[in-house]
């Protein structure tokens, strides 16, 4: 039995969930498989925004584009590659991506792991306490023994522009959601939800403006992959306008008809698109949690120790895994939150160790240390541990180690006018990697050598003896060593 039910109708579980994105099933997952009771509330798909609106759909929309952009660089392929995406094609790529977005598949695995679901809306009320509003209006109320944990994401951030409210713009969920190509498309951003979907619509046909407030795009990241990333976005036909902000905007409908926005820039010029997509971050969904039922602020987000416990909350009951505590907002480093903190949540319940060391199996290090990120696009980009920026803001001394990529045999083997560039960041008191960033075609897949040297914390010295197979892009670790010794 999974749950008891106590005289005051209340279903009580060891450990009650809400949010049950991949963030939310891997807690749940982690608590049942250690023996504690589990319960998760989700009020829309089990799965989360990664499954249905963001990273399983826009990877679908990115891999065709990607792939024909590398195919155009291999002789005897271009000829084949040369013409237009099958644009149906791909979008029912993206749906059958997305599960055609219905949970049936995610809510057999959850039963098959004996964790309990209730669909609805929960919010807490007071320590331990959980109430869900059904689809149905009815109401379900939850206690927990050990733990509540909160892990319900976050939602798309607006800027207050006016006429905002009347254009009906696109979020990322419009974005990569959309059942047809608009004719043209502004976007709004410079990170990295605006470089992918500017990529994406572009090479589906859409004629894509892409509106930067900044000077640069992919700020968060070494300044060189901004400019590779822009000069990709340019040859494929991008308008990109640095230093412009929108001023207002506003929509002509008239019966019948979807007349295209108009939007008035900080320049004083006057765009008109299709549609415009805002990708302008995210703020965490705690807005309606019944955080002030236990003394906190709706709204904010919640700051947690290295074991994922809510810091202000006291007896030490409510955790808050993935994007809701802005740690690392992106869903594999919300996956390992979720594992860290099931394990602690067990731990704990069974009255065992907590081992919350640096890199202790209860310790999140890996979200100041070692963050993996892979940019989807034309060149990727991947990431892992410090920026050069970083070192220098936190006062880090660091040896700066760069190579171009552009020599290496298997960038040569991979496509025609290779273009590539690595750094690689070494702590010279320690003598280990702290940071590498990678862009160029095929990179994504480097990314995790780099986070098992930052994570492992492994000596340059040792990294000599981790030959990389000949011809590969990896051969590119060699040649930041032999850089980094001949320097």
């Amino acid at each position: 039995m999974n749950e008891t039910t106590t005289g005051g109708g209340v279903r009580e579980y060891d450990v009650v969930v809400v949010g049950g994105g991949p963030v939310g099933e891997n807690v749940a997952e982690r608590v049942r498989s250690a023996g504690l009771t589990a319960v998760i509330v989700e009020r829309e798909l089990l799965g989360g925004e990664c499954s249905y609106w963001a990273c399983e759909p826009s990877k679908a929309l990115l891999r065709p584009v990607v792939a024909r952009a590398d195919a155009l660089r291999v002789p005897g392929l271009r000829r084949a590659v040369a013409g237009p995406l099958d644009v149906d094609a791909v979008l029912a790529h993206r749906d059958a991506m997305a599960f055609h977005w219905k949970d049936d598949g995610q809510a057999d695995w959850l039963d098959s792991v004996s964790v309990s679901l209730v669909r609805g809306h929960g919010r807490l009320d007071g320590p331990r306490r959980v109430t869900v509003t059904t689809p149905e209006g009815d109401t379900v109320r939850l206690a927990a023994r050990h733990a509540v944990v909160l892990g319900t994401g976050s939602v798309p951030s607006l800027p207050p522009v006016p006429g905002l409210d009347r254009v009906r713009p696109w979020t990322s969920r419009e974005a990569t959601g959309a059942r047809e190509v608009p004719g043209s498309l502004a976007v709004v951003g410079g990170g990295v939800v605006a470089v992918e979907m500017a990529t994406a619509w572009q090479a589906l046909g859409a004629r894509v403006t892409l509106l930067v407030i900044e000077d640069h795009l992919l700020g968060r990241m070494e300044p060189f992959v901004g400019e590779m990333v822009e000069g990709g976005l340019r040859e494929a036909g991008v308008d990109i306008r640095f230093g412009t902000a929108v001023e207002s905007l506003r929509r002509d409908d008239g019966a019948g008809s979807h007349d295209p926005v108009r939007i008035t820039l900080s320049t004083g010029e006057e765009l008109t698109a299709d549609e415009i997509l805002f990708a302008t971050g995210r703020t965490p969904r705690t807005r309606d949690l019944g955080l002030d039922t236990v003394g906190l602020t709706p709204g904010d987000r919640l700051a947690v120790d290295d074991t994922y416990r809510v810091t202000a909350v006291p007896d030490g009951w409510l955790y808050a895994v993935g994007d809701v505590n802005g740690r690392a907002l992106l869903t594999h480093q919300g996956k390992y939150q979720a594992r860290i903190a099931g394990a602690v949540i067990a731990a704990r319940a069974g009255g065992r160790p907590v081992d919350d060391a640096p890199w202790g199996a209860h310790a999140g290090t890996a979200d100041t240390a070692a963050v993996p990120q892979v940019v989807f696009g034309v060149p990727e980009v991947a990431s892992v541990g410090l920026t050069t920026a970083e070192a220098e803001r936190t006062g880090r001394r660091v040896d700066v180690v760069d190579h171009d990529m552009t020599g290496i045999a298997g960038a040569h083997q991979y496509g025609e006018d290779y273009r590539g560039r690595a750094r690689m960041l070494v702590d010279p008191a320690r003598g280990t990697v702290v940071g590498v960033t990678f862009a160029g075609p095929g990179v994504a897949e480097l990314v995790h050598s780099a986070t098992f040297a930052v994570a492992g914390e492994i000596p340059v010295e040792r990294l000599w003896h981790a030959v990389p197979a000949f011809p590969t892009i990896g051969e590119v670790w060699l040649r930041l060593l032999e850089t980094y010794r001949d320097r």
